[in-house]
């Protein structure tokens, strides 16, 4: 069964229905807890705090930050078991919420693509 996957930004004022996923590693500022409607907060499946750092301080392009962590996801199990429980839920799209400012170069884009390859892979 092949899913749409979105990315949305936390801050955008348009929230599609479906399984709502929040890909950041740190929760987004400004929001509170208890008023963001999603079904989980998936840590895992963020960069981890190094790869984020680096990139965030100008260390690393988008190119070589999207390799590294290309590199990561395909060494965790995290992005499967995302998809896993995704397919247990009544939803038939996945929103993958994240709070950068920048909308074109931000690792939701890279975790979609990695997500939509890995549900290709899978069927």
């Amino acid at each position: 069964m092949s899913t749409d996957i979105i990315i949305v930004r936390v801050y955008d004022d348009d929230q599609p229905a479906g399984y709502r996923v929040l890909v950041d590693r740190l929760w987004p500022r400004g929001i509170a807890k208890d008023t963001l409607e999603h079904d989980e907060w998936d840590k895992d499946v963020a960069p981890s705090p190094e790869l984020r750092k680096r990139f965030h301080d100008g260390d690393l392009t988008f190119h070589n930050f999207s390799q590294a962590y290309r590199k990561e996801l395909r060494e965790s199990e995290a992005p499967g078991a995302l998809l896993d429980r995704f397919a247990d839920s009544d939803e038939s799209l996945l929103v993958l919420l994240y709070g950068a400012k920048d909308q074109e170069q931000n690792h939701a884009l890279v975790l979609a693509d990695v997500l939509a390859q890995l549900q290709e892979d899978r069927s």
